[in-house]
């Protein structure tokens, strides 16, 4: 491989003599402790989403995504049918491990295996997941699967910059700030500027300590509150 150097002969990038593209996501189920992540599907899920959203009465849960909220169950049921079973995004329902009941979903999206490159997208937790250990577990096992079963290199999440919670739960949840993009898209009729997070793989290991420390029984009482905060260094 020949050394890439600029005008003032230094190094242009790391070297990755050695690089294999990633794998793309399979269409599997992701085992927790507190949560399952399943393929998302339509007789299995429908009706227990319907009714998680709809614990959300106002429907703000729905104001950054690109859809919804939905007033009927037969709506819901044909949207889920157009758009959450293709390849790209590859939609997974969370399920509640304790009452086997779906509150929620997530995709892996812009899956580029040959940079290593996968984004967390088209999140909605139900006011039943919100704030709730079963959240961060959630996204734990999707990192998860992306660096260490697929060897992803990069973990992106993306949100509205006026999406105040998407960002504050982006750096709780160990991501880096990397920039916002001015007028990106349009949707639902307004323009949109999105803030960019991501983790890298060579951040990970540190990162996964923190999750598995964080979400062991013992970091937390009778009660279920938890006895410390999630702690990712910078």
């Amino acid at each position: 491989m020949p050394d890439y150097t600029n005008e003032l002969g230094q190094p242009i990038g790391q070297a990755l003599p050695n690089w294999q593209p990633s794998t793309v996501p399979p269409r599997s189920r992701m085992h927790g402790r507190l949560v399952n992540l399943e393929p998302i599907d339509l007789d299995l899920h429908c009706a227990d989403l319907f009714g998680a959203f709809a614990l959300d009465t106002d429907g703000r849960n729905w104001t950054y995504l690109p859809h919804g909220p939905f007033t009927d169950i037969d709506a819901f049921g044909t949207w889920m049918a157009a758009t959450c079973f293709g390849d790209d995004p590859l939609f997974h329902t969370i399920v509640d491990a304790s009452s086997g009941r779906a509150v929620g979903f997530a995709s892996f999206q812009r899956i580029e295996p040959h940079v290593g490159s996968i984004e967390v997208g088209y999140i909605n937790f139900s006011p039943a997941l919100q704030r709730t250990p079963l959240a961060t577990e959630a996204m734990f096992l999707m990192m998860r699967r992306a660096f260490d079963e697929l060897g992803y290199r990069r973990y992106e999440w993306k949100c509205d910059a006026h999406n105040a919670a998407s960002q504050a739960a982006a750096r709780r949840l160990g991501f880096t700030y990397e920039g916002t993009f001015r007028q990106a898209i349009i949707y639902k009729g307004r323009t949109r500027d999105t803030t960019w997070f991501s983790i890298t793989d060579v951040e990970w290991q540190a990162r996964k300590t923190e999750f598995e420390r964080w979400l062991d029984p013992a970091n937390f009482d009778t009660d279920g509150t938890q006895r410390t905060r999630l702690r990712h260094s910078s």
